[in-house]
């Protein structure tokens, strides 16, 4: 139980709150406070991350867009490495592997289907840390009960070891209780707003990622046109 005297001589405080605490209710707290850290945390290097994908793929696909041959793409500025250079690489790998290959549309096939497995495994690849946000805004909330139902259950325990009802006796034990509770929301509520938010940016990198792929495919189709007339 919460020594009542205590509390009332640090304030009705959150740090008095928390230090007084019962233990199992302050584990509770100390998680809550980890989860809202990895969430920010979270946030800070996927906004990053997402954002510098993005750009460098809309760079890349202005690129294919304006050039004339695949291999027009090798030495442009936004083909040097990442996601886009990968793209590129599967297009001119399959062109490598189907060479002498009289049938084109087979090659256009198998192209896309590189381009199209590329693709999934970047996204897969880009959702990490997604989850975590996920699981924090699903379940915060839940803890934070379990440390508000734990904290109460002690409030009432202690009104009946001291056999008084007063509520300078029992309202620092129900406040503690109260905390955990609002701590998981604090911990939820940006989880599921970033995880949210990141949704969207992901919609948008995915859109990127296939305009891309279509204009590498639209470059293969052109040489492999090219070579036919050639012949």
């Amino acid at each position: 139980m919460t020594s009542a005297a205590t509390l009332t001589a640090h304030g009705l405080t959150p740090w008095a709150m928390f230090l007084q605490a019962d233990l199992v209710v302050k584990a509770v707290m100390v998680i809550l406070l980890l989860a809202s850290v990895l969430t920010w945390t979270v946030m800070l290097a996927k906004s990053r991350e997402l954002a510098r994908v993005r750009r460098a793929l809309v760079d890349a696909g202005k690129d294919a867009g304006q050039s004339q041959r695949l291999l027009d793409l090798a030495d442009t500025p936004s083909m040097p490495h990442g996601i886009a250079r990968d793209l590129f690489d599967a297009a001119r790998h399959e062109l490598q592997l189907s060479a002498g290959i009289e049938s084109h549309a087979g090659i256009r096939e198998r192209v896309q289907s590189r381009l199209e497995r590329l693709e999934l495994a970047h996204v897969r690849e880009l959702r990490t840390g997604m989850g975590v946000l996920a699981t924090i805004g699903a379940t915060a909330p839940f803890i934070g009960l379990f440390g508000t139902v734990w904290g109460i259950m002690n409030s009432f325990v202690g009104i009946a070891e001291s056999g008084t009802t007063n509520l300078a006796v029992v309202a620092p034990g129900i406040a503690e209780a109260l905390l955990a509770t609002a701590l998981g929301l604090v911990a939820a509520i940006p989880a599921v707003i970033v995880y949210n938010h990141f949704a969207r940016v992901l919609a948008s990198v995915r859109g990127a990622m296939g305009d891309l792929s279509a204009a590498l495919q639209q470059l293969v189709s052109r040489d492999l046109d090219r070579a036919a007339q050639d012949r």
